[in-house]
Order: C-alpha cells, then sequence, then structure tokens
C-alpha cells in the first residue's frame, strides 16, 4: 500500500485501500507522478470530512472540503476539486459508489489571466549564476546538472515535471539535427527541435561528464545511482538560484518566456501550440494578448513613413 497513505491514514481506514487502488489505476493509465502526487494530497485532504465507506460518499463531506479551502485561488480549488471528482468517477466504475455525487457539484470557474513571462535578461541572469555555459572544469557536476535542466525547461518551452522525467533515450543528438521526445500530460508526446546551439554544446558536455548511458537524464544524486530529480527539488533550487541571483522568476514563467520569445519572434500559432502541447489554439492565443514586438515595430515604422 501507499506508504504516504498508510502513514496519514492508517490501513483501517475505510477509504485506505480504496485510495491506493485509485492512485495505483492512475499510475497505470500513466499519469505523471507530479499528477499522482497531486491526487494524493488533495485526496488525503478530503479524507478529514468523511471517514466512512466509500460507498457512503454523499455532496456533505465535498461540499465541507470545499468550504474549507474556499480562500484558496480559484485554480487551485478547482484542482482539489477535480481529484475528488477523478475519485468519484472511478469508484462508480468500479461498482464501489452506486451515485456520483460530483454530479450535483457546481464546477468551479477560473477567471482567464494572462501568463506572465520572464524578461529574457532576467533568465540569462539566474542561469549564468549557477554557471556560464562554457563552464570550468572544476564547476560541480550539479551545478551543471541544474545548468541544463533549467535551460532545457527554457529552450524547449517544457513544463518543469516533464524535463525532470526525461530518460537519456528521450535525446536525439545526431549532428545538425538535435530533438528531444518530451512525455507529457496525458500521456502525449511531442519531438522538441533543439535549434539553440550553445545550448546543445552545454547538454552534450554535462552528459560526456556525468558519464551516464542510459536510465534518467536529470538524476537526483550526482554520482547516478539515485532516480530522477523530483519536481519539488527542481523548485526548491531554482527558488535558491533566483534568489542568489536578486531576480523573481517562479519556474513555470521559464516555458511563458519561451512562447512569449517565439510568438515575437513571427513563429505561427499553430507551431507554438503543438511545442507547448496546448489542447487548444485558444490557450496559446494568450500569447498574442502579450505586448507584441513585431507589431510595435511595424507600427513604429508604418508611422515614420507617414511622416515622411
Amino acid at each position: 500500500m501507499d506508504p504516504v497513505i498508510v502513514e496519514q491514514l492508517g490501513r483501517e481506514h475505510p477509504l485506505s485501500v480504496h485510495l491506493d487502488d485509485f492512485l495505483t489505476d492512475q499510475k497505470t493509465a500513466g499519469a505523471s507522478q507530479h499528477t499522482v502526487r497531486a491526487y494524493r494530497g488533495d485526496l488525503l485532504q478530503f479524507t478529514a470530512h468523511h471517514d466512512g465507506e466509500v460507498g457512503e460518499i454523499t455532496t456533505a463531506p465535498i461540499r465541507a472540503f470545499l468550504a474549507e479551502i474556499a480562500e484558496l485561488s480559484a485554480a487551485t480549488r478547482k484542482r482539489k476539486r477535480a481529484a475528488v471528482s477523478s475519485f468519484c468517477r472511478w469508484a462508480v466504475r468500479q461498482d464501489r459508489l452506486d451515485i456520483n455525487p460530483m454530479d450535483k457539484i457546481d464546477t468551479i470557474k477560473v477567471p482567464r489571466t494572462l501568463p506572465r513571462p520572464a524578461k529574457a535578461v532576467d533568465v540569462a541572469k539566474v542561469l549564468g549564476s549557477i554557471c556560464s555555459r562554457r563552464p570550468r572544469k572544476d564547476v560541480p557536476l550539479d551545478r551543471l546538472r541544474d545548468r541544463v535542466l533549467f535551460e532545457t525547461i527554457y529552450v524547449c518551452g517544457a513544463r518543469a515535471a516533464e524535463v525532470c522525467g526525461l530518460d537519456l533515450d528521450d535525446f536525439d543528438l545526431r549532428q545538425d539535427d538535435e530533438h528531444v521526445r518530451i512525455h507529457g500530460k496525458g500521456g502525449a508526446v511531442r519531438t522538441v527541435l533543439l535549434d539553440d546551439r550553445g545550448y546543445v554544446a552545454l547538454l552534450k558536455l554535462y552528459l560526456a561528464r556525468a558519464g551516464y548511458r542510459h536510465g534518467p537524464a536529470f538524476r537526483a544524486s550526482i554520482n547516478g545511482s539515485g532516480g530522477s530529480l523530483s519536481y519539488d527539488a527542481a523548485h526548491h533550487r531554482w527558488e535558491n538560484y533566483c534568489h542568489a541571483a536578486g531576480v523573481e522568476i517562479d519556474i513555470h514563467q521559464l516555458r511563458h518566456a519561451h512562447a512569449t520569445e517565439l510568438i515575437n519572434a513571427g513563429v505561427s500559432i499553430e507551431a507554438v501550440r503543438r511545442r507547448l502541447s496546448h489542447a487548444s489554439t485558444e490557450t496559446t492565443q494568450l500569447y498574442t494578448l502579450l505586448a507584441d514586438e513585431v507589431a510595435d515595430a511595424e507600427i513604429r515604422a508604418a508611422r515614420r513613413r507617414d511622416r515622411h
């Protein structure tokens, strides 16, 4: 049984077995470690409002749970509601729950906000504080790993959890045709072109220094004996580097910055959507609402022509 469930609920809790089975099925279906961890945390929080059998879940404990988290952001509340909803749907399919109580619970609307991309100069400052693109031979391997990991997030427009989970076999580093295969949400896989020569050179240097032949590309222990660096560990290290550099950038802003740079460079919405693995172009089009340097340049040029 999941050790976290055992530690927090105990084996005798009426929901323990069901939560463990649910999470096991999620893993089998290809859910990421990040998704499974989020489900576990949200559902364990929900159990504070229901300590009976799974078949006895009604709207009452769900409403109590949602009331408890009412002060959180809409996005966080929506995620936690979705965890309970997924669990209840699963329980109905497994004939452990007769009626899905979530059918009577209203959805949570999240106001659409513009993404907050980081400035390229600020990203460069943080990355440079880790180590340079031409690092000295005495740069510790963990710092070289971190520089490559965070720059991979940036130059690929990938999610941090996606990059943490990359395997050596996901990289195709044939000269002048370098790509990386990224495993995204819902089991989706996309291939991303690595077209930054300086980054590719740093990546190859890191892999040569690490000496890895197979397995995770970014490992938790610098001797290579551990598994992939976790998202939480990567997030913590990124925050420390930002603090040292005197810059405030959330790790997810690296992805936003990449998307905005592509849009401003004139790359099509569809190409950016595919690179970021957005489900629809509506999400990608949010980046066009930001300051568009290309459009600004065209407008300035037109006005100068009119003056003459």
